[in-house]
């Protein structure tokens, strides 16, 4: 780690590593931190749990997505800490710690990107590189009081990181302001194959029925005003079939897929897990081949769903998560609750591969809470240029 102290505890206890960065490139003098995930040449990779970090030994290659930002001309600061196997959205990682939420420090972060979300709030560095499987990054952005994106599936290389679930696990990145999450957009996601030139607004009622009132009339102002700059909304559903088959379908295949890559790890070298994270483990290995198959056609179905209801230019506006994030001292049982009630909003970006950015709008009992936009696939930049008119319009 390259900095003096890390009063967050946002990063890893790693020695520090200056990596060589360029100079008069498109991010030159910008720091950031890459989640202890990714491999960087000099750093071990923990995957946030000590076992793997045992047996991980010093890397002597470098991730490709955090090798392009050093081309770039950013400079690494070091690996940030992740919930444990990135299997997690609380940001309480049972061997190494919370890192502290910059925009609530009494609250949790959120994860599994915890630490980099932690890391970009305490403005510690400028902006972090983050996974999101689940919600991974949009819901400590939502925490955090951060810009964070979840990218079109597959769209910024996710060589040389660890795997949860590789059907869902996507690169995404957090910054505190529009200017430099475009400036990092713009390196990371090049060109858009689905530009937006005139988005069409669709706001879900069932989506929106999730929240309790006083949560749903916190985003009033904010609401009024993207109707404001992008014409009026048109009322429409994301989960026409129920909650439930968007929910069961996403919890089925992302268990199959995580005990498929951490089982014999978990298994063979008897990792030691932390709470949540075990029991998660533990119901994932249970998954049948049934449950899997169903669960896959109606991943199938949603992704339907969504092209045709998105087309080329549709933009679904919805809230980030259920609240804003629950108190550090909050029990495991409220915690996972929280988690499972947020999967329903998060799901549908995961089960279809589409992007969705999440954007620090609301503020609710002195907390931020994030208004997300999901677009159609490879429509991320298109998203974040909508962003950057929304945010102005502040």
């Amino acid at each position: 780690m390259l900095l003096d102290h890390d009063p967050a505890h946002a990063f890893m206890p790693y020695p520090g590593v200056e990596l060589p960065h360029a100079t008069h490139a498109p991010l030159t003098g910008l720091t950031f931190a890459a989640k202890d995930l990714f491999d960087v040449a000099g750093y071990p990779t923990s995957g946030g749990n000590p076992h793997v970090l045992a047996l991980s030994g010093i890397k002597t290659r470098t991730a490709p997505t955090v090798q392009r930002l050093l081309d770039a001309g950013a400079r690494l600061v070091g690996k940030t800490i992740t919930d444990e196997l990135a299997f997690s959205m609380n940001g309480i990682n049972a061997h190494f710690g919370a890192p502290r939420n910059g925009a609530a420090p009494e609250r949790i972060s959120g994860g599994s990107s915890s630490g980099s979300a932690s890391a970009v709030s305490n403005d510690l560095v400028d902006f972090a590189l983050g996974t999101d499987t689940g919600g991974s990054v949009r819901a400590p952005a939502s925490h955090c009081g951060l810009i964070g994106l979840r990218p079109t599936h597959a769209r910024i290389s996710l060589e040389a990181c660890m795997d949860l679930c590789p059907s869902y696990d996507t690169c995404g990145f957090f910054a505190r302001d529009i200017d430099t999450f475009e400036r990092v957009g713009a390196v990371l996601l090049g060109e858009d194959r689905a530009p937006l030139a005139s988005p069409r607004l669709l706001l879900p009622s069932d989506g929106w029925g999730l929240l309790e009132a006083d949560v749903a009339d916190a985003f009033a102002p904010a609401l009024a005003r993207v109707e404001a700059l992008f014409g009026p909304f048109r009322a429409t559903e994301m989960a026409p079939t129920g909650f439930d088959r968007h929910y069961w379908a996403f919890r089925y295949v992302q268990g199959r897929e995580a005990w498929q890559t951490d089982g014999a790890l978990i298994e063979q070298h008897g990792l030691v897990l932390g709470p949540g994270v075990r029991e998660r483990f533990a119901w994932s290995k249970a998954v049948t081949d049934e449950q899997f198959e169903d669960a896959w056609g109606a991943r199938r179905e949603v992704t339907a769903h969504l092209t045709e209801l998105l087309g080329s230019d549709g933009v679904m506006v919805l809230p980030t998560m259920p609240d804003i994030a629950p108190r550090l001292d909050t029990s495991e049982a409220d915690l996972e609750k929280y988690r499972n009630d947020s999967i329903k909003l998060l799901c549908l970006a995961g089960l279809s591969g589409f992007p969705q950015l999440s954007l620090p709008m609301v503020t609710r009992h002195g907390a931020p809470l994030g208004l997300s936009l999901l677009g159609p696939a490879g429509s991320d930049r298109a998203l974040i240029a909508m962003a950057r008119r929304i945010l102005e319009a502040a």
